[in-house]
């Protein structure tokens, strides 16, 4: 059985990968649509090697011919146009933030909580979480399942491409900048990125935490267990691809380093890669283009009962947005899940 396919926001970062990880996979297509605001009309996008899709409208498509659309155009066009598709009948899955604590709307990450997915009727609409979110609970999913993680305090380091390709492009031209002593003025963070650290994503909410922040520590409750406490604190960092995060773990049980090691080697979506000498971690740089999660520097945290330390990172375009989009299209296909009109 094929499927007719629509990628919402496709010239941008996020919905070039998700027509490149589509065509990457192989996944059953009928016919695919790239999808974007009117000003993108005309533009050409790739579908993998050889084929080129012209970009059509949002606003004049017809979506009662679409099975699945994939939504990477942001909140405000999620809002307003994920509902309006879902009652076609096509199955919207949205990589905003908009649906994802919506009690009518399942937040997927395939590996950890593939059966809540069965939810989506409601409202035909299916979130992916945030990318710093989707790597962690992946690498928590199977230590929690053996040892019960109570609670999760995580720094992360986060690349600019997830403020998407005009903070990339700021990223490039401000470290060019350094080099020639131009002076440039920050315009898609609120500080000079190149050769720096801002500790600051999203927007600051009344306790001091920010939205960032806040979405990992809600997004985890939903996803995996409302019983663990999480503590974030987020940074973005001046790479181009490839968030990462320091993550410290308490556990109601015993806990053992070689067991942990084991788990992770054997989950799916995750490389072990901890050898206890130079070179033997990864960084972000290795990650750009992988799927799997990596995970690194494992050993116990003596400083709390239970207590395990590790390194994590991910490439945030693929498993962080695309890639994890994708996958839950997949699970649709393989539990032959079907939108009905609302």
């Amino acid at each position: 059985m094929t499927y007719n396919i629509a990628v919402v926001g496709a010239t941008g970062a996020v919905g070039r990968e998700m027509l490149q990880t589509l065509s990457e996979r192989n996944f059953p297509l009928n016919n695919i649509y790239a999808l974007a605001s009117k000003s993108s009309i005309g533009r050409e996008v790739s579908f993998g090697d050889d084929k080129i899709l012209k970009v059509l409208s949002l606003e004049d498509f017809d979506f009662e011919k679409v099975d699945i659309a994939l939504f990477s155009a942001g909140s405000d066009i999620a809002k307003k146009y994920g509902p309006i598709v879902g009652k076609t009948g096509c199955i919207v899955i949205d990589n905003s933030s908009c649906f994802r604590m919506d009690d009518e709307v399942p937040l997927i990450v395939p590996e950890v909580n593939p059966d809540a997915i069965n939810s989506f009727k409601k409202r035909n609409i299916i979130a992916n979480p945030n990318c710093s979110t989707i790597q962690l609970v992946v690498a928590l999913k199977p230590i929690h399942d053996h040892f019960k993680v109570s609670r999760v305090v995580v720094s992360t380091y986060q690349a600019v491409s997830g403020a998407g390709k005009p903070a990339m492009d700021e990223l490039f031209n401000q470290t060019k900048g350094v080099f020639v002593h131009d002076q440039a003025t920050p315009e898609q963070f609120t500080k000079k990125i190149a050769f720096n650290v801002i500790p600051h994503i999203d927007t600051f909410m009344d306790d001091g935490f920010t939205k960032e922040e806040w979405k990992m520590r809600v997004e985890t409750k939903k996803i995996l267990d409302n019983n663990i406490n999480l503590v974030a604190h987020c940074v973005r960092v001046p790479v181009f691809i490839g968030h990462s995060e320091a993550v410290f773990l308490e556990c109601e049980k015993d806990i053992s380093v070689t067991k942990v090691r084991n788990l992770l080697r054997d989950a799916d979506g995750i490389t072990v890669i901890d050898h206890r000498a130079d070179e033997g971690y990864v960084t972000p740089v290795e990650v750009a283009g992988e799927d799997d999660i990596y995970i690194s520097r494992i050993r116990k945290d003596p400083s709390v009962k239970n207590g395990l330390v590790f390194w994590c990172v991910g490439d945030n375009l693929r498993k962080g947005a695309a890639l994890n989009t994708v996958q839950i299209a997949e699970l649709l296909v393989s539990k032959n899940l079907k939108g009905i009109k609302i």
